[in-house]
C-alpha cells in the first residue's frame, strides 16, 4: 500500500467520526452514538427475558409487532446494574449483523442531547498499555467540561454475541 493511500484512509477515518451524535449517560460517563444509527428512543417497557443468554442481554420487546432484542450497556461494559428511573430509556439502534440491517435496543440511564462533533474535537482512543478491546470506541470527543466516549455501535458486540441476539429475536 502506498503512503498516499494510507494517508487517504486516515483522512476518511477522521471524517467518519465527524457528525451529529446522540449522547447518553451510563453511570457517571457520557457516551455518543452517530445519529444515523438511531431509529428511535422509547421509554422502558416490559422486557421478556430469554433463557440462556449472556448477562448483558435483557431480553426482547415487542415494538409495534416487531420483536427486538434489548441489551444493557452497563452490564456489557462491566458496570453495576442500576434501578430504572423515569429517565431510563431504550435507544433503538440499527446495526449490521451478517451484512443485514437489524434493530436492537440498548438500555441507557438517560439521554442527554444531540451534539454536532467536529473532527478536531475527537482524539484517538488512548492505548492503555494492555490488550484491552477498544475497537468499539471511535474516539474521545473533547467537550467543555469533559470527554464523551464515541461508540461504534456496530463493533460493541462480537460476532458470537450478535448471533445470540439474532437467535433470541
Amino acid at each position: 500500500m502506498s503512503e498516499a493511500t494510507s494517508i487517504d484512509q486516515a483522512v476518511k477515518a477522521m471524517k467518519d467520526r465527524e457528525g451529529k451524535y446522540l449522547t447518553f449517560r451510563l453511570a457517571d460517563e457520557e457516551y455518543g452514538v452517530s445519529i444515523l444509527k438511531i431509529k428511535e428512543i422509547i421509554g422502558v417497557m416490559p422486557i421478556t427475558t430469554v433463557p440462556q443468554t449472556p448477562e448483558f442481554v435483557k431480553g426482547v420487546i415487542n415494538l409495534r409487532g416487531k420483536v427486538i432484542p434489548v441489551i444493557t450497556l452497563r452490564k456489557k461494559f462491566g458496570m453495576e446494574e442500576a434501578e430504572y428511573t423515569d429517565k431510563t430509556c431504550i435507544v433503538v439502534v440499527e446495526i449490521i449483523i451478517n451484512s443485514e440491517k437489524e434493530q436492537i435496543g440498548i438500555v441507557v440511564d438517560t439521554v442527554s442531547e444531540v451534539l454536532n462533533i467536529k473532527e478536531e474535537d475527537v482524539e484517538d482512543t488512548p492505548t492503555f498499555g494492555t490488550k484491552l478491546d477498544t475497537e468499539y470506541i471511535l474516539g474521545m470527543a473533547k467537550m467543555e467540561g469533559g470527554v464523551k466516549i464515541l461508540l461504534d455501535i456496530d463493533q460493541v458486540l462480537s460476532a458470537d454475541e450478535l448471533e445470540i441476539l439474532e437467535n433470541a429475536a
